[in-house]
């Protein structure tokens, strides 16, 4: 597989069951007076794809700039209105992806200008998905300046890959090459100026303690300087 960006960028916000938890309260506010009963998309458009290698600009006329990392599920053959049991097949590896942004105003309506800065998207090279093994089994986690800042485990998905799958192919096609970003964790990570931003995947060790064996999945990107 290689390491590029093909096709569409979908991402899911509000799929941390804990982070659902914590804002139930405000699912229950007017106008929707409920929690989301779909996932919730919005898309990183081709003039947000970066490399790895090149800083993440700061936005323009902003004091504020997030960040977030998920598991990037790739799409290995058209896919639609699959079955959950059937949603793996269709799936040809994964890796991880950077979302820089703006912070979020409402989880609702994800915020078009936010969400489409230049260059604010990152991909990892991937792996293929017996490589990883079982999806509820992997971690993420997300250091800024070498500091653990957030983690999510993807056994705490609201909806798991499979579901999200089968919800999103009946919504709309997917083709070769598209990427689902499945979930990022609770509230996305404030960053300065110059910050770098590493996340990785990885897995309990099989012996069950907390010893986590090596990451095969790995992203690291540096945000470029203010902007004046």
């Amino acid at each position: 597989m290689e390491k590029m960006f093909k096709g569409k960028v979908v991402c899911v916000a509000l799929n941390d069951s804990e982070q659902r938890q914590v804002m139930a309260g405000q699912f229950n506010e007017p106008p929707y007076k409920a929690p989301p009963t779909q996932p919730v998309l919005y898309f990183k458009p081709r003039n947000t794809w970066n490399n790895e290698s090149e800083a993440v600009a700061w936005p323009a006329d902003s004091d504020e700039f997030v960040v977030g990392a998920s598991l990037a599920v790739i799409i290995g053959q058209t896919c639609n209105r699959v079955s959950q049991q059937q949603a793996l097949e269709y799936v040809e590896g994964v890796a991880l992806l950077h979302d820089f942004s703006l912070p979020e105003t409402s989880y609702y309506r994800p915020d078009i200008k936010g969400k489409c800065l230049d260059g604010s998207a990152t991909l990892s090279s991937p792996v293929t998905l017996s490589d990883v093994g079982e999806l509820s089994d992997l971690v993420v986690t997300t250091m800024v300046n070498g500091q653990p800042v957030q983690q999510l485990p993807l056994s705490r998905l609201y909806w798991d890959v499979p579901a999200l799958l089968e919800r999103i192919s009946h919504i709309m096609t997917l083709e070769t090459g598209d990427i689902i970003a499945v979930g990022f964790a609770g509230e996305r990570v404030a960053l300065q100026p110059y910050d770098k931003v590493s996340s990785t995947v990885n897995k309990p060790s099989s012996v069950g303690d907390a010893t986590r064996s090596a990451p095969s999945i790995s992203l690291q990107n540096t945000v470029g300087g203010q902007y004046a």
